[in-house]
């Protein structure tokens, strides 16, 4: 899967995280390894709540924090 890298990005390509992903599916999500293996990578995407909204605020919040406790 280095294609999903890009050619000359000057990033090494990370493997995919297999042992997470089936994990995930097959013990968390108790799938059947049928279902599983028939998901599209986007369907398992939002049923791992990669889908859900994000919080409004949450990058303000996260700045305000990092002003008042600055690394260093």
């Amino acid at each position: 899967m280095k294609a999903a890298a890009g050619r000359g990005s000057g990033q090494e390509a990370r493997p995919f995280p297999w042992e997470q992903v089936i994990h995930a599916g097959l013990c968390l999500l108790r799938l059947s390894p049928h279902i599983f293996w028939a998901l599209t990578p986007l369907e398992f995407f939002a049923m791992t709540g990669g889908a859900r909204p994000r919080p409004e605020g949450l990058r303000a919040g996260m700045e305000a924090l990092m002003l008042q406790f600055p690394d260093g």
